[in-house]
């Protein structure tokens, strides 16, 4: 147990560091007074125009992400394949790698039921 004080202590002060930044900027930092002309956009000295289409479509933005994630999925699979056989707990190991397995493959199966994957 005491391998592991010096984690959950950098854990709690990075933390406490973290909350204490965002509270300290925004008791100390400028108030900001946004006006109905600070809030729109400027372009030129023309007033912003909103385009409503996109060029790309959304299937490509999906496809990206989920390749992204599965593609994580295999970055923390190898250092486990590498050192599994050198761990000595191969119960453990073998038990976790299997419910982050199992999580990717119901996200998977999921994925196919409700089509995202399909281009039509």
């Amino acid at each position: 147990m005491t391998s592991l004080t010096p984690i959950i202590v950098l854990t709690v002060f990075v933390a406490i560091f973290g909350v204490g930044i965002v509270v300290v900027s925004a008791l100390l930092g400028p108030k900001k007074n946004w006006t109905k002309a600070k809030k729109i956009p400027y372009e030129s000295g023309l007033p912003g125009q909103e385009r409503k289409e996109t060029k790309i479509p959304v299937k490509f933005y999906l496809t990206a992400i989920l390749f992204i994630v599965f593609d994580i999925e295999v970055v923390f699979m190898y250092p486990w394949a590498l050192t599994y056989t050198d761990a000595g707990l191969g119960g453990y190991i073998f038990g976790a790698m299997a419910v982050f397995v199992g999580l990717f493959i119901f996200g998977l199966i999921w994925e196919i039921k409700s089509k995202a994957l399909e281009w039509d």
